[in-house]
């Protein structure tokens, strides 16, 4: 099935636009791009493995987790694409957590998409989202201790290092940054 295009496809799926980039709601013909981002080997070391093996469960995830948080809370993890060409490079957006109090940012790209500004750029726009159109007053983020880049990029759109969470029926002890509001 082909993506809708122009301006249908513009309104009926874009949340955020940025310089380079466009901010979208995900859908189920997405994944085979998610399947990809989810089992990537960095994925797996710093978010985790979700156990998803193939394109009916990458769809069933995009069902249970980004469509279903949008109908819940009203944002989600967008997909991340490049206005030139609609290529999907990630995903950036904001997660409700019944683990943490505050709503957190979440963000993951392809590693050829990385170091070429596009993930600060997809942060920043999310963040100012938050806090203009939602009326977030207070943004956290988790990161695994090892995961410097996360953490460095984390500090770029304004945050900083709070304390160590373990979170509910999780072994492994997370860095917990926030906005300082």
């Amino acid at each position: 099935m082909e993506k809708p295009s122009g301006k249908v496809r513009d309104f009926i799926m874009k949340i955020l636009e940025a310089e380079r980039l466009i901010l979208r709601l995900q859908t189920t013909d997405d994944a085979e791009f998610i399947l990809e981002l989810l089992n990537d080997p960095s994925w797996l070391q710093y978010i985790g493995d979700r156990g998803i093996r193939n394109v009916e469960e990458a769809r069933a995830y995009i069902l249970n987790g980004s469509i279903r948080m949008y109908e819940q809370f009203g944002f989600c993890l967008y997909l991340v694409e490049r206005k030139e060409d609609h290529i999907p490079i990630g995903i950036c957006g904001l997660v409700k957590r019944d683990s943490l109090e505050d709503v957190d940012i979440g963000f993951a790209f392809l590693p050829k998409y990385w170091g070429s500004g596009y993930a600060y750029e997809a942060a920043s726009a999310v963040m100012e989202y938050g806090k203009q159109t939602l009326g977030l007053n207070r943004i956290v983020a988790i990161t695994t201790q090892d995961n410097h880049a996360s953490a460095k990029l984390l500090e770029k759109i304004g945050m900083h290092f709070e304390k160590l969470i373990q979170l509910p029926n999780d072994s492994e002890i997370l860095r917990l940054f926030s906005t300082n509001n």
